[in-house]
């Protein structure tokens, strides 16, 4: 199956594309739609279904793969912080394969990047241990061994120096107390080098926003690991999505496969 549909659940939108994984690209223009305000799942799979409506022509009965703001550990979402509270402790994936009938795969947006990055981006190919990081509001973080995503590695809240380290490195944060970029390389320098001694990697790669100026900050830091932007931009959790989509068909997770597999047959609406 080449084409799946990927959408992007953020906390200010909602954005969606049926992506062609032969070629890792949008197979049609992206459509974005506001994130609701009262952004509960309820609310959030009305926009989805929108989503897949508007695609229905290319996506046939496809599967659809969803990055959201937060872990999701076999399906669930443990906790939230950008979307209503409502979705902490929601057997996610079965309640939007119910709400819209199709086979649903719901991954971390940071985890969708990573597998973007690695399959078509910045480590496209790439044998070892890669770590991504996106620089934003926060810090989110993703490990991929060998192609293999390790999930829900929340690297943004190590401790270091006695602060969360997103509270100190995130781009958020260069920008509220207006640091410079060799001031805020400092801080980007602490923070790298203490995730490189605990993990070894082989590679980072940076995402975000700020990514686009990595010129004016990368060549600043003094590591052993290469470090390089990331390439996919706003494409990766799109793309990150649908590539999470694809990978649970192949490999279902078998500590929640049977749930998964039984819920779209128990959807008591018709496929949207």
């Amino acid at each position: 199956m080449s084409i799946i549909l990927g959408i992007d659940v953020g906390g200010s939108g909602i954005k969606g594309a049926p992506v062609d994984l032969e070629k890792g690209d949008f197979a049609a223009d992206r459509l974005r739609i506001a994130t609701p305000e009262k952004s509960t799942p309820q609310n959030v799979a009305a926009v989805i279904a929108e989503i897949i409506a508007n695609f229905s022509d290319t996506i046939g009965d496809a599967p659809v793969g969803l990055t959201i703001p937060a872990p999701v550990v076999h399906g669930r979402v443990p906790f939230i912080a950008n979307l209503h509270k409502s979705w902490t402790g929601l057997e996610a994936e079965k309640f939007f394969a119910d709400e819209l009938g199709r086979h649903v795969t719901i991954v971390n947006d940071a985890d969708g990047a990573g597998l973007a990055e690695v399959n078509f981006g910045a480590a496209k190919g790439h044998p070892g241990l890669v770590i991504l990081t996106t620089l934003g509001t926060g810090i989110g973080s993703a490990m991929i061994y060998r192609g293999t995503l390790i999930p829900n590695a929340e690297l943004g809240h190590l401790e270091i120096d006695g602060f969360d380290a997103e509270k100190r490195a995130a781009s958020s944060i260069k920008e509220k107390e207006g640091l410079s970029y060799p001031k805020w390389a400092k801080r980007l320098q602490r923070y790298y080098s203490h995730v490189e001694m605990l993990f070894s990697p082989d590679l980072f790669v940076v995402g975000g926003g700020v990514s686009k100026d990595s010129d004016q900050f990368l060549p600043l830091l003094e590591l052993r690991t290469p470090i390089v932007p990331a390439k996919m931009r706003n494409r990766a959790g799109i793309i990150g999505a649908a590539l999470a989509a694809r990978d649970a068909l192949a490999h279902p997770d078998p500590l929640h496969a049977a749930d998964l597999e039984a819920a779209p047959s128990k959807a008591k609406k018709k496929p949207v």
